[in-house]
């Protein structure tokens, strides 16, 4: 037994005002009454311990921590009555305290050799209690012992108190459960006992700061406390690691993943009492029923360089399914060892210089979720007795893994609704709240019918970011292929006709002379260029590699061949060229307005398409529909037009700086079509995406289909042209919103002193068309995106 003072508070809390001393009354009192009621063996060892506390003369005598070790032999009689008989001393953690204070001054060697060198609760990776909820604990348990011992009345609270520590030799987090037992103290009131009014003490107690009321209610300086509290103390280090991992699994965010992570893999240690070993989680992640590799979530990655970086898809695929269909674990204390040598698998963790390995599959639901690997590096190794540590963890790890699982299938479903479907945020609402009606009606036996999801009185905004004349681009293009692969064609058979005179040959110079006069025209029309193509596939290539093949390595047609490859692959000439400039500018404005979706939102919910042309083109619609609950203001609709204007004087900057970069120089034009009046939107279920709907509306969409390529009233001129962007409306209040937006950007040095107020042609059921362009100055972006949204 040993008698020195251990305080395990850490220096957390407050000090508890309390008028408290050491005392064997309490004890006293005990040995009195098992003398008096005893009939066994027993009676004679309470006997012997009641004639030397008497002997000692200690009855109400009140002891301080600086003079109870003067009285051991009574401490020691104390644990030889407490104690079960055959209990061993380094086996036991048992000890005495002080009165409702963290403090130890007698115990056996087991419990100071399990709280000797441990430094309360310094751990980086577990969130230990408070201050404030230390003291709050110990608040509880003083006022729950005065309300039973002086009122009778029971509250419950927890009879065991946690205690955590980093041990000095593993330098790994230890756990210890302290059971006190206030058995031997007594509690008496200073002066006149306080009768509180117990149904608002017990809503008091329910309620989160109870307990620092009632301090003011009953004050602690209102009692006095006598006797000595017996703590008994174990090792709970494991159960609570293992807690550890499932408080991770429900408290993480995408924001600490990293750091929940690694809680979860220094817990592993803790419960291995191992800091050499390290830990990798797997989780089994699958598309389409097909295992996937990738998704990393930490530790040091050791699976994921064997199985992911090593491995191809198609060669991890079907090694993972072979795996878990039929998942086992695998130990090997030294892969080094002669018995593991002949294992192929092994080679890479070699390489990587790892010593011990263990892979132990890891279930939900009795599913596999995954593989947990424990390995050493170099010199350090583990045997199988700590591998059989790791058991009580692998529940909580399968349902962490399936967390990670069910995260990585949620992700594939956000992008598949952010950029595949017209599921956007802003209407995702109205989709879960139809799903709901859905689902209530189906669960009550009614009619399955789905509801239509439409969103009234919105206002559109529509843009234009087209590729100036690119099916004129793209025709001159193909004509311009097709006239080299002829000449390269001409030239060849010419050569061949030289070295050996062919009918055949001379007919096939024939047409491609004839062909050749058909592109100089350069109004090649689709079926003309069918025909060449067949020409080029069914005569002259079967009939040039006929001639390949007999005449050996004939550099003419060795030449032929491979330029006729280049050419049937689409990936040289000026097609080739055309698409890969029309390509940049398509990135770069799409991941522009990809880029901007959130910052359109921050102002208002409204919903954002885009659809691929030969540019791009957006519908933006927004009103009170979207948001039910956010009052909606025509300043919002003004925000946004502010920035569809801005948004493409961006575009137009953006696209004219890519021009000494593309192989094919392309202009774009921006249009803007100006509708003042709400419409209503409705999801087509059959389409997957929204439309307008009622006949009103429909002119609308009619509307934007025509007016792309609209011209000047009385002019061949078209409206829109490149570095300038037009807006397209009807009547004057229907830009009175833009014309201060335009002014703005003019003076912000983003668009030219140009503006242009335009009549248009009249398009069929299409009249009074009108129109302003305007001219964007190059080379201000960065001033330009400065113009964003507001909140």
């Amino acid at each position: 037994m040993k008698k020195n003072i251990l305080d395990l508070s850490g220096n957390k809390g407050l000090p508890l005002p309390l008028d408290a001393a050491i005392s064997f009354n309490p004890f006293i009192d005990y040995l009195r009454r098992r003398v008096a009621g005893e009939k066994t063996a027993k009676a004679g060892i309470y006997k012997n311990a009641l004639a030397l506390f008497e002997k000692h003369n200690v009855q109400n005598l009140d002891l301080t921590l600086e003079n109870i070790h003067e009285y051991e032999e009574l401490l020691e009689q104390m644990y030889v009555c407490l104690s079960p008989p055959l209990a061993d001393e380094n086996e036991v953690a048992w000890g005495l305290g002080f009165p409702f204070q963290p403090v130890i001054f007698y115990g056996t060697a087991m419990l100071f050799e399990l709280m000797h060198g441990t430094v309360a609760d310094q751990d980086k990776y577990v969130v230990t209690k408070t201050p404030e909820q230390y003291h709050q604990n110990r608040l509880q348990l003083v006022y729950s012992f005065i309300l039973q011992r002086l009122y009778n009345f029971r509250i419950p609270v927890p009879v065991e108190q946690y205690h955590a520590g980093v041990n000095t030799e593993t330098g790994l987090l230890q756990y210890f459960a302290v059971h006190i037992n206030t058995d031997f103290l007594q509690v008496e009131p200073v002066g006149e006992l306080p009768t509180p009014d117990f149904t608002e003490l017990s809503v008091r107690l329910a309620e989160e700061e109870g307990y620092g009321v009632f301090e003011k209610m009953m004050p602690l300086s209102m009692f006095r406390f006598r006797g000595i509290t017996m703590v008994t103390i174990s090792d709970v280090t494991a159960e609570k690691a293992v807690e550890n991992i499932e408080s991770v699994r429900l408290a993480r965010t995408p924001d600490n993943d990293e750091t929940s992570y690694q809680h979860v893999i220094q817990s592993l240690k803790t419960i291995v009492r191992n800091k050499t070993i390290e830990f990798d989680l797997f989780p089994l992640v699958t598309v389409n029923n097909e295992p996937v590799y990738g998704y990393r979530k930490g530790g040091t990655g050791i699976l994921f360089d064997v199985w992911g970086e090593r491995l191809s898809p198609e060669v991890f695929r079907k090694q993972a399914k072979g795996y878990f269909s039929n998942p086992n674990s695998f130990f090997s204390k030294d892969i080094f060892g002669p018995k593991e040598i002949e294992i192929p698998f092994l080679d890479h963790f070699r390489k990587l210089k790892v010593r011990s390995l263990a892979l132990l599959p890891v279930f939900y639901n009795r599913q596999p979720v995954g593989v947990v690997a424990m390995h050493t590096w170099e010199n350090n190794t583990f045997d199988e007795t700590v591998v059989s540590l790791l058991e009580p963890a692998l529940a909580a790890l399968g349902s962490l893994m399936q967390v990670y699982i069910d995260e990585f299938n949620l992700e594939i479903e956000n992008i598949i609704k952010e950029k595949f479907t017209s599921i956007q945020p802003s209407v995702q609402w109205k989709f879960n709240e139809v799903a709901w009606h859905y689902l209530h009606d189906r669960k009550r036996g009614l009619p399955e019918k789905a509801e239509t999801i439409h969103f009234n009185d919105v206002f559109p905004l529509y843009g234009a970011v087209d590729i100036r004349n690119s099916t004129l681009e793209r025709n001159k293009a193909i004509i311009s292929d097709l006239d080299s692969h002829l000449s390269l064609l001409m030239n060849t058979l010419t050569a061949l006709q030289l070295q050996h005179q062919s009918v055949l040959q001379e007919e096939m110079i024939y047409k491609c002379s004839k062909w050749k006069e058909v592109l100089k025209q350069e109004q090649l029309n689709g079926s003309d260029e069918n025909k060449l193509v067949t020409f080029f596939k069914e005569e002259t290539t079967p009939y040039l590699t006929h001639l390949s093949k007999h005449n050996g390595n004939n550099e003419l047609l060795t030449g032929y061949m491979l330029a006729l490859e280049k050419f049937n692959s689409n990936v040289y000439g000026n097609k080739h060229a055309l698409e890969l400039s029309m390509q940049m500018i398509n990135n770069v404005v799409n991941n522009y307005f990809e880029s901007e979706k959130d910052q359109l939102q921050r102002s208002y919910p409204c919903y954002f398409e885009k659809f691929r042309t030969d540019g791009v083109e957006y519908d933006i619609y927004i009103g009170q529909a979207f948001a039910p609950n956010h009052p909606f203001n025509h300043f919002h609709l003004k925000n946004l037009r502010l920035w569809q204007l801005s948004s493409m004087a961006a575009v137009a900057q953006l696209t004219a700086a890519l021009l000494p970069e593309m192989p094919i120089p392309l202009r774009t034009t921006q249009l803007i079509f100006v509708h003042n009046h709400t419409i209503d939107i409705s999801f087509r279920a059959d389409e997957r995406k929204f439309d307008v709907e009622g006949a009103y509306n429909i002119r609308y969409q009619m509307i934007k289909k025509r007016i792309d390529k609209v011209h000047i009233h009385h002019s061949e001129e078209r409206l829109t042209q490149p570095d300038k962007i037009v807006l397209i409306y009807f009547d004057r209040k229907d830009i009175e919103d833009y014309l201060p937006f335009i002014h703005y950007l003019q003076e912000k040095g983003t668009l030219n002193d140009d503006l242009e107020e335009l009549e248009l042609e009249d398009l069929q059921g299409l009249a009074g068309l009108r129109a302003l362009r305007v001219g964007v100055t190059p080379g201000n972006f960065d001033e330009m995106s400065k113009v964003r949204l507001t909140n």
